[in-house]
C-alpha cells in the first residue's frame, strides 16, 4: 500500500478532518482521568494548526449505540485538548484564542452534535488555526453501521482526511473507512504511522529470543493472535484468566474459577503447536485466588489445584518471578492483557509485576492494551517501552497479520 503521511499534504487554508482516539476514561465528575491518547495525537494536530490548517476533529467516546448518552459527550475531552495544547505552547489572545509564538492560533470549540446544519455553520466559519471537536461520533447509529447517507455528511466537512486513531482502525465504520474516499486528499498522522512502523517491526526479522505475554479473561479472544505467535516466538507466557482454560485442558483443578470449556480442545490444540514449533509455553505455577472478586485479600495456591468454591484472580510470586526471568534473557517482548483482576488492589501485583519486568528487561518492547498501559504508568516505568500502543484490539489484529480497513482506506 502507498499511504501518505500528514506532513507531505498542503493544510493551510483547508478544512481538515482528523479522526482521533478519544475514547479515554472519564471519572464520576465528568474529568479526563487518563489523557494518554489524547497526548498521543498532539504532534499531529499540532502540525494542521502550524500550517494554518482548519482542523475538525472526530472521536468516539464509550459504546451508546446510536444514541445521545449524556456521560459520554465530548466537553470534557475538549477541555482537556485545551489544556494540553496550552502546555504544548499555545497561548490566548484576547479574543479567547490560542496563540503559539510563531501567532497560530487554536481555540478548541466543543460542538453539540455530529452533523447538519449547526455543525455545517461551525465548519464554515472556523478560523484557519483553530480547532472543532465534534461530538461523540457513535451518538448517530450511522457511525458503526458505515451507512454511506452519514459518510456522505461528514466528507462535507472535509477538504483533507487523516486518520491518527490507530485504536480505531480495525472497525469499517464511517469515519475510519465509508467517508475516506469521499475526501479528495488523505493521509495518515504521525501517531498511526508510529503504531504502524512500530508494531510493522514485530512482524519482520526481530532479535531473539523473541517472547510474548498474553493476558486477559478469555481465550476465544486471542485464538488468532496466538497461533500467529507461535509462528514468530521463541515463548509464549499466558497468564490472566485465560490461563485456566488452559491449565484445565492440562487436567487442572480449577475451583470455581472462569474457565472457557468450549475451548478446551482448543488450548489443547495450541499446545500441542507449539510443541512441534518448538515454542517454549509457559502457564501459572501458582495462583492468587479468593472466594469472589470482593475479597480484602487472597490466598495463594497452586495453580492448577484451586479449591473448592475459590477464583483464580491473578498470578502468584513463583509465577511472577518465572515469567520476569524469561522476560528478563529477551531481546524482544510483546506484552498485552493483564495477568489478574487488576482492576482490585488485591490481585494486580501480577500485572504490576510484568510491567516491572518488560521495563527492566532491556529489549525492544511493544505493549498493546488498556490495563497492560495502565499498569506501566502506575508503576511509573512506561517511558522505558519501546512502543506502547493506543489500540489494544487493533494492535492484536494487526499482529495477527491482518490488513485493518482504517488502514486500507488510506492507501492511495
Amino acid at each position: 500500500m502507498t499511504i501518505r503521511r500528514i506532513d507531505q499534504l498542503q493544510l493551510g487554508g483547508k478544512r481538515v478532518f482528523c479522526r482521533v482516539d478519544f475514547n479515554v476514561p472519564l471519572d464520576d465528575q465528568g474529568q479526563v482521568t487518563d489523557n494518554t491518547r489524547i497526548q498521543a495525537t498532539l504532534p499531529t494536530l499540532l502540525q494542521v494548526l502550524k500550517a494554518g490548517g482548519k482542523l475538525v476533529l472526530g472521536a468516539h467516546l464509550g459504546r451508546p449505540k446510536g444514541k445521545i448518552d449524556q456521560g459520554l459527550r465530548l466537553e470534557p475531552v475538549a477541555a482537556e485538548l485545551a489544556r494540553l495544547l496550552d502546555q504544548a505552547g499555545h497561548r490566548v489572545d484576547q479574543a479567547g484564542h490560542r496563540v503559539d509564538q510563531a501567532g497560530h492560533r487554536g481555540a478548541v470549540i466543543a460542538a453539540e452534535d455530529v452533523v447538519g446544519d449547526g455543525v455545517r455553520k461551525l465548519v464554515n466559519d472556523l478560523p484557519a488555526g483553530d480547532v472543532l471537536l465534534l461530538e461523540n461520533l457513535r451518538f448517530h447509529p450511522g457511525e458503526t453501521k458505515n451507512d454511506e447517507t452519514f459518510a456522505r455528511e461528514l466528507a462535507a466537512l472535509a477538504d483533507v482526511y487523516v486518520n491518527d486513531a490507530f485504536g480505531t482502525a480495525h472497525r469499517a465504520h464511517a469515519s475510519t473507512v465509508g467517508m475516506v474516499g469521499l475526501v479528495k486528499e488523505r493521509a495518515a498522522g504521525f501517531l498511526m504511522m508510529k503504531e504502524l512502523e512500530m508494531l510493522g517491526r514485530l512482524l519482520g526479522t526481530v532479535e531473539r529470543p523473541f517472547v510474548a505475554l498474553l493476558g486477559g479473561a478469555k481465550v476465544a479472544d486471542k485464538i488468532a493472535v496466538i497461533e500467529s505467535l507461535l509462528g514468530k516466538v521463541n515463548a509464549l507466557l499466558i497468564g490472566g484468566a485465560m490461563a485456566n482454560t488452559f491449565l484445565k485442558a492440562q487436567g487442572g483443578e480449577l475451583g470455581a474459577s472462569r474457565i472457557e470449556d468450549d475451548h478446551l480442545d482448543t488450548a489443547r490444540r495450541i499446545l500441542e503447536q507449539a510443541r512441534t514449533r518448538g515454542v517454549t509455553v509457559v502457564l501459572p505455577e501458582d495462583a492468587v485466588v479468593a472466594p469472589s472478586l470482593e475479597a480484602s485479600a487472597g490466598q495463594i495456591v497452586a495453580a492448577n489445584a484451586v479449591p473448592s468454591g475459590q477464583l483464580a484472580l491473578d498470578i502468584g510470586p513463583q509465577t511472577r518471578a518465572r515469567f520476569a526471568q524469561i522476560i528478563a534473557t529477551a531481546k524482544t517482548v510483546f506484552w498485552n492483557g493483564p495477568m489478574g483482576v487488576f482492576e482490585q488492589t488485591p490481585f494486580a501485583a501480577g500485572t504490576l509485576a510484568a510491567a516491572l519486568a518488560v521495563a527492566a528487561s532491556g529489549a525492544f518492547t511493544v505493549v498493546g492494551g488498556g490495563d497492560s498501559v495502565a499498569a506501566l504508568n502506575r508503576s511509573g516505568v512506561a517511558q522505558k517501552i519501546s512502543h506502547i500502543s493506543t489500540g489494544g484490539g487493533a494492535s492484536i489484529e494487526f499482529i495477527e497479520g491482518k490488513t485493518l480497513p482504517g488502514i486500507r482506506a488510506l492507501d492511495s
